[in-house]
């Protein structure tokens, strides 16, 4: 018999993943703090709860997928939350992009009261969420990673047990250091092939077959030069992960941190925050208007 699963937080990527896990016949228990955002799920097949208490009192195995880590710190350590109303022996694994010391806390006190807690951060967008094909950064106990690993498998194609509790926290900032420099890098690329009069679809197709090739460049640049910018991962979520790493590196020097970061808190200021990540495309085409961005 197949574990129940409870899910907190069904935004645009928690939304996919639980609806997938709905699709493999798991009975999933959901809570939201805005219910609306749960009806496709409820339509599907979830189970409405109405509280993280009764959630965490009816479910097997917990994930979280919420917006920051005070929301992560809410739902576990509230006397109402998780880490006090689950059953003993339940598995808990936080989804969200979180702070690493956060994560090694809710391990410890997971512990203590015989409950298993992993991180689990992943990579990915909307697009692997809807196929099962995300990339899964599991922090904590090998005993935890091995039983979540049958569920996990029905939403990520590459998952990695990291190591210790706020190992895959900081493996996801290492992801998104990369990538954040990966889309400056790319914007600026899109702007020379303009500037010099070349296709900059063509020049995408062929360094995407070469040393350039990224992620970003295969599955962003195209919707960055037809200004698509609907979001897929919202530029507010960047600046907080992009702070988390900045946190982590402590007074090392961080050139390529600090310009990706000072550029998503630029378009945040703008109003930019609820776009996709990709919208940064906006600040390099109008660069020679607004030379203050650089």
């Amino acid at each position: 018999m197949k574990e129940s699963i409870g899910f907190v937080g069904v935004g645009i990527m928690g939304s996919k993943m639980a609806n997938r896990l709905i699709e493999k016949e798991y009975l999933v228990n959901v809570f939201t703090r805005t219910r609306e955002k749960a009806v496709e799920l409820l339509d599907n097949g979830a189970v409405w709860k109405d509280s993280v208490k009764q959630l965490a009192e009816e479910s097997d195995v917990i994930f979280t997928m919420v917006g920051i880590p005070e929301d992560v710190e809410e739902i576990y350590f509230d006397q109402d939350g998780i880490l006090e109303n689950s059953k003993s022996g339940t598995l808990l694994i936080d989804m969200t992009t979180s702070k690493p010391s956060l994560a090694k806390r809710i391990a410890e006190v997971a512990e203590k009261n015989r409950l298993i807690s992993l991180d689990g951060p992943v990579s990915g967008g909307v697009e692997g969420a809807e196929k099962g094909t995300l990339t899964i950064m599991v922090g904590g106990s090998r005993k935890g990673f091995e039983r979540a690993l049958p569920i996990l498998q029905q939403l990520g194609r590459k998952i990695v047990h990291t190591g210790h509790a706020g190992s895959g926290q900081l493996t996801k900032a290492c992801n998104q250091l990369a990538m954040a420099n990966q889309m400056v890098g790319v914007c600026e690329v899109i702007v020379l092939a303009k500037k010099a009069g070349l296709d900059p679809e063509s020049v995408i197709d062929l360094l995407s077959t070469g040393t350039a090739q990224s992620w970003v460049m295969e599955n962003l640049a195209y919707k960055m030069i037809k200004g698509d910018y609907r979001p897929g991962f919202q530029v507010k979520h960047l600046v907080k992960d992009l702070k988390i790493a900045k946190d982590v590196m402590g007074n090392t020097e961080t050139p390529s941190l600090d310009l990706s970061l000072a550029l998503f808190e630029e378009l945040e200021r703008l109003g930019e925050g609820e776009n996709g990540t990709r919208v940064i495309m906006k600040m390099f085409e109008s660069a020679d208007k607004q030379s203050s961005y650089f």
